[in-house]
């Protein structure tokens, strides 16, 4: 499997729409970070698409080896 780019060491903080579809960058190549903007066409990578349950802030990962795809679980720590 293909290292995606760690677009960055730190999560980013966004205010999530209730019923929005988002779609997270999984490549790290995105100019949009952290979410997607096709840049991953031609590789093995594709966004993780999903839609907010709920209006909240969320901690999106930019490292983009998290455990839990989208989301900061701390894993940059160790990069």
């Amino acid at each position: 499997m293909d290292k995606p780019t760690i677009a960055g060491k730190a999560p980013l903080p966004i205010d999530l729409e209730a019923g929005k579809t988002y779609a997270w960058c999984s490549c790290g190549e995105s100019s949009s970070q952290p979410f997607c903007d096709g840049s991953h066409k031609g590789s093995s990578f594709t966004p993780k698409v999903f839609v907010a349950e709920e209006t909240k802030t969320a901690y999106f990962c930019t490292c983009k080896h998290t455990n839990n795809p989208g989301f900061c679980d701390g894993t940059h720590k160790g990069l």
